[in-house]
């Protein structure tokens, strides 16, 4: 009897901590990294004229109004490593690529075109700093799938600590029940 009240309160203290565990765990793992100075990278331009400029340009098109990517063109936020790209948040090589375009990549169905004649240097870095500021904030808006996915994640981990809370209160519930009879049998037992 008492290995079970043991066990019973081992699971009620592991199932709060697991889960605080998987919180901490995901807020710290969507926090920006900050680089090897303590703080971010100053944005080589303006997040907010890149945010306009990539609207107007209609880049949303192919990327994605929120950056989500599509069959045309790779998610910008969090941004793809693509083959033979050893990091794709450098700036200099997305000002490269808004100035000189891509090639078409096999997983795409579209080519990024050349923007350097009509953008000027400044344009192309206020796209860049919009691009990375995105990237810095912990990733996009989560895709249908993927929200599905975390729904049915979220509300199976629910209803298990449901079943689970009410597990325990019907067992407290029913020793409680026990001793309140023995007391009774007790009582009537002595008279």
């Amino acid at each position: 009897m008492r290995g079970r009240r043991r066990l019973t309160a081992v699971i009620a203290v592991l199932i709060p901590v697991i889960l605080a565990g998987w919180t901490v765990t995901a807020v710290f793992a969507q926090s920006p990294s900050p680089t090897a100075g303590g703080s971010p990278a100053p944005l080589p331009g303006d997040p907010v004229k890149g945010q306009q400029l990539f609207t107007a340009q209609g880049c949303g098109t192919c990327h994605g109004a929120n950056l989500e990517g599509s069959g045309l063109a790779p998610r910008l936020n969090p941004i793809t490593q693509l083959a033979g790209v050893p990091n794709p948040k450098d700036p200099t090589f997305i000002e490269n690529t808004i100035c000189n375009g891509r090639p078409k990549d096999p997983a795409y169905s579209g080519t990024m075109a050349a923007y350097c004649p009509a953008l000027s240097e400044q344009q192309i870095r206020d796209l860049t700093a919009y691009i990375l500021d995105q990237n810095s904030k912990g990733g996009a808006a989560l895709d249908p799938v993927a929200l599905a996915r975390s729904n049915v994640f979220w509300v199976t981990i629910s209803i298990f600590l449901l079943v689970m809370v009410t597990y325990l209160l019907a067992r407290y519930n029913m020793r409680w029940i026990d001793r309140r009879a023995a007391e009774r049998r007790e009582r009537e037992r002595r008279r």
